[in-house]
């Protein structure tokens, strides 16, 4: 009889460890993610494509969108590297004018900045064990989504937008009001109102124009990207004047953030060309 409470305590103190690691900020929630990877997947070069698949070969979904949140579910399946990975989803700039500094910024290489380079690093390393890059190409693809949210390059004081209480006209509210926070509206709520599934928000998403994103030598620029999500949340209206969130607010800046998700498309496709470039 006592291998079953031995097995229930193992679990009871598994789930608690868990609950108690820090909750890491999730980006564009899983549809954006998926978007991203997808967008990728589409400018990426045929070799790129080539040898991302050679990687992703025994994935249950092997496909970039079908890693694109494996990096936030490391949390509940993997909680020893969801714990050392958790700063690696974003950088705080709004502080500092959006001007990044590695040393006062990034201490210790734990930003989004740094494990975009890091673990592009090893993506293209092909010394390095398959399952080592594999690692890495789920990381890429993730971190690279991470840091075109605004929020995600944005304040420390309120831990990128997530205590920044919001009620949402038309929208269900918890206890005291508010029903979801301005990181969680940039994340997911502002592309879930579009009620558009995948397919029917990547036709959307490939018909945004932005400028032609050159070739990229390793590292890729991650903090020039950082910075210029920062600069967004720096822009009059952001953040919005009070915490009831105006009804015009969405149809504002939802176009900012599909344009977001349209760069981090065309960025991580020429991170990804330069990693698996044939010959490395």
């Amino acid at each position: 009889m006592t291998a079953p409470h031995t097995s229930a305590r193992r679990l009871l103190a598994a789930a608690a460890l868990v609950l108690a690691l820090p909750l890491p900020a999730l980006a564009w929630g899983p549809q954006g993610h998926r978007l991203v990877a997808e967008l990728a997947w589409n400018d990426m070069s045929p070799a790129a494509r080539a040898e991302a698949e050679k990687l992703l070969a025994g994935e249950p979904d092997p496909t970039l969108p079908g890693i694109a949140n494996w990096a936030d579910q490391l949390r509940a399946e993997d909680p020893d590297l969801g714990k050392r990975s958790a700063k690696w989803h974003y950088v705080n700039l709004g502080e500092s004018d959006c001007r990044y500094d590695a040393a006062r910024d990034c201490p210790g290489g734990n930003c989004v900045v740094a494990a975009i380079a890091a673990q592009s690093a090893i993506l293209a390393d092909r010394r390095k064990p398959r399952a080592e890059r594999l690692q890495a190409l789920k990381f890429v693809v993730h971190l690279v989504g991470d840091v075109h949210q605004p929020l995600h390059a944005g304040y420390a004081r309120d831990k990128g937008g997530n205590d920044f209480q919001l009620a949402i006209p038309g929208q269900p509210e918890r206890p005291g009001g508010y029903g979801a926070n301005l990181h969680s509206l940039w994340d997911s709520r502002m592309l879930s109102m579009s009620k558009l599934g995948d397919d029917k928000y990547l036709a959307r998403l490939e018909k945004i124009q932005v400028p032609a994103v050159s070739a990229l030598a390793l590292p890729p620029p991650a903090a020039d990207w950082a910075e210029d999500s920062c600069k967004l949340v720096l822009q009059p209206g952001f953040y919005p004047p009070t915490h009831k969130l105006a009804p015009d607010y969405v149809a504002t800046w939802r176009p900012l953030a599909e344009t977001q998700l349209r760069l981090g498309g065309e960025h991580l496709a020429k991170l990804l060309d330069a990693a698996l470039a044939p010959g490395r």
